[in-house]
């Protein structure tokens, strides 16, 4: 009997080693004026400067059509490019969610005037997205949606609540998740999603802090704000079903192993000052599995490139990664006995401080561990 979870293996090809050493140098030419410590928090960091020069090096959109403002190149080569952008720990914050899902989600279900209207200006480095699903008080049940679009004369009215949007605050705009009917008997039934424009008069959005001090999450709060007809995606009744194919984007890629992957580069040179048998042993254990999840990553972009589902292999990534990304802060200090230091010390330590407060919500990126372990024992057939 096939087991449904297969990992095949996915060679790169030689030409690509052309344009890692491309996105290489450029990132050795654009990065000198950035801390250790921005370069720590990796992609969740932003710049619109920085996604500005990115989209100038034909980086965004690479796989989109031409006549959208993409590259026409393929997932494999996106992959590379990503790989090393995580590897360097780049500032392309502002830029990734447009890139990995908002603008894929509008090439696969949007309008042509709404692919016009954005995927240019998002390949150019000059539009981002912020997620609009989850609300307050709805834990992990994302389809308990309760903030409403009401049918009105040209467009739609929305009131309610989003919460933990990534950068609204400096975001263009917004893939957003409406209950558009409220009659329907299953809750996955009755929404939709819409392309928000976030100047909208109707829209406030507030500021949260997490524990490390930064300003990433916003909650978003819609008053009788007015979207015309032509901002919904697709069809209404839909949304459902283009969350879970958005979700895949954002399950996939290789940010699901290597986002402390600057501190893993600090630790190895914190190790070369003191080399021991034990600090050596760790330092193997790390690039062991390091190793493994970027073999299963790289099949999940094998996969896409073929026009498979990888849905199941990119939530074992992700659920794999996660417990291999949040164990970092615990086997640098096993193995250095440095603690965490947010204000002096040394750029080892102020890194090592970031990346302990941040990790514990990595697990919450991309749907939290429970949604992600009932994905995983749906496709292979244990519930």
């Amino acid at each position: 009997m096939t087991t449904p979870l297969q990992f095949e293996p996915n060679d790169l090809p030689p030409e690509t080693e052309t344009l890692r050493q491309e996105v290489r140098e450029f990132l050795a030419e654009n990065l000198g004026e950035y801390s250790a410590g921005t370069l720590a928090k990796s992609w969740v960091h932003g710049d619109p400067a920085f996604s500005r020069k990115v989209g100038e090096q034909g980086w965004i959109g690479m796989t989109w059509s031409k006549q959208y403002g993409g590259h026409e190149r393929t997932a494999i080569e996106r992959y590379v490019m990503v790989e090393e952008m995580l590897a360097a720990g780049a500032p392309v914050g502002l830029h990734w969610v447009a890139d990995r899902q908002s603008g894929p989600l509008i090439l696969e279900f949007g309008t042509e005037e709404q692919r016009q209207k954005v995927l240019p200006k998002i390949a150019r480095g000059e539009a981002f997205f912020c997620i609009g699903m989850s609300e307050p008080d709805s834990g992990s049940d994302l389809a308990s949606v309760r903030t409403k679009a009401e049918k009105v004369d040209g467009g739609w009215v929305v009131n309610g609540t989003k919460v933990w949007t990534s950068y609204a605050h400096k975001c263009q705009y917004m893939i957003g998740l409406f209950r558009t009917d409220s009659t329907v008997e299953k809750k996955h039934e009755g929404l939709s999603q819409f392309l928000v424009d976030l100047d909208n008069p109707g829209i406030t959005i507030s500021p949260i802090h997490n524990m490390a001090g930064d300003h990433d999450f916003n909650q978003v709060h819609f008053e009788d704000a007015f979207l015309p007809d032509d901002s919904i995606v697709g069809a209404p009744g839909d949304g459902w079903k283009q969350v879970i194919a958005e979700l895949a984007f954002e399950r996939a890629g290789p940010e699901r192993y290597m986002s402390n992957f600057p501190m893993i580069t600090q630790m190895v040179r914190e190790a070369t000052q003191d080399p021991g048998e034990r600090t050596a042993e760790g330092i193997g254990r790390m690039a062991a599995q390091i190793a493994t999840l970027r073999e299963m990553s790289l099949s999940v972009a094998g996969m896409q490139q073929a026009g498979k589902d990888p849905a199941l292999q990119g939530s074992v990534v992700k659920e794999v990664g996660v417990s291999f990304e949040q164990e970092i802060p615990h086997i640098a200090h096993d193995l250095f006995g440095s603690q965490p230091l947010l204000d002096g010390g040394s750029d080892y330590v102020q890194s090592l401080a970031y990346v302990t407060q941040a990790s514990v919500s990595f697990s919450l990126r991309g749907g939290t561990r429970e949604i992600v372990r009932g994905i995983i024992a749906r496709g292979l057939g244990l519930r």
